[in-house]
């Protein structure tokens, strides 16, 4: 029987980037810049996304005919669970767009199981549900998916799976939270606190947008290299 058990984290990252956010981690580069000679004269570089395990539910095969809508199968009909939008740039340190990214992204269904031969819950499948997803980044670094709510399981609060690749290389992997009362439990969640830093951890939360409740903002910023 398959344990929900992370998998070895690959990468050490710091950080996550949205315009909106930059005064907050220009107060995490400030103690740097103030020793960097003329550094108050240049822009200051975007933090990069902070990486989180790609664990044990990554697709044993990648579909790669999915697109960007979890929520059917056979588009006859939809998945259950509350429908949520998560819409997103992808930028580099300098903050230039990064055009032809490829994002996937993976989750539970509305009942907290992943679409995944390994995941011995004993909740049921939801047979309109994909569980997984595919885009590309548009001129302007964005990017869209439809998909549901991602709900809580046994040890884990609410998240989306991220891997961000080119050219199959891959680029980063992490986990989109959610705000509010449904992420409640994101500070009891063992990977989110594994970012020590409160403000870098809530750079991993997505940005609810005012005009649209059930649209959530993730942008992503690249680590140099």
């Amino acid at each position: 029987m398959m344990t929900r058990i992370a998998a070895v984290p690959r990468r050490n990252f710091v950080g996550n980037a949205v315009y909106a956010r930059n005064r907050r981690r220009l107060l995490l580069l400030s103690p740097l810049l103030a020793l960097l000679p003329g550094a108050l004269h240049a822009a200051p570089a975007l933090i990069a996304t902070p990486t989180q395990m790609l664990g044990p539910f990554y697709p044993l095969q990648p579909d790669e005919r999915a697109g960007n809508d979890l929520t059917t199968v056979d588009g006859k009909g939809r998945a259950r669970g509350a429908p949520l939008t998560i819409v997103g740039r992808v930028l580099d340190g300098a903050g230039r767009p990064q055009a032809g990214v490829l994002l996937e992204i993976w989750q539970t269904n509305a009942h907290g199981r992943y679409h995944h031969p390994h995941d011995d819950s004993p909740q049921p499948l939801d047979p309109q549900f994909r569980g997984y997803g595919r885009a590309t980044t548009d001129a302007d670094g964005g990017y869209r998916f439809l998909t549901i709510q991602p709900v809580a399981y046994p040890g884990r609060t609410p998240h989306v799976h991220f891997r961000v690749s080119r050219a199959s290389r891959e680029l980063l992997v992490t986990q989109m939270y959610l705000p509010g009362a449904a992420g409640t439990g994101n500070n009891r969640d063992t990977l989110f606190a594994s970012i020590r830093e409160p403000a870098a951890r809530e750079l991993l939360i997505g940005v609810g947008q005012s005009d649209v409740p059930e649209r959530l903002r993730f942008d992503i910023v690249l680590e140099p290299g």
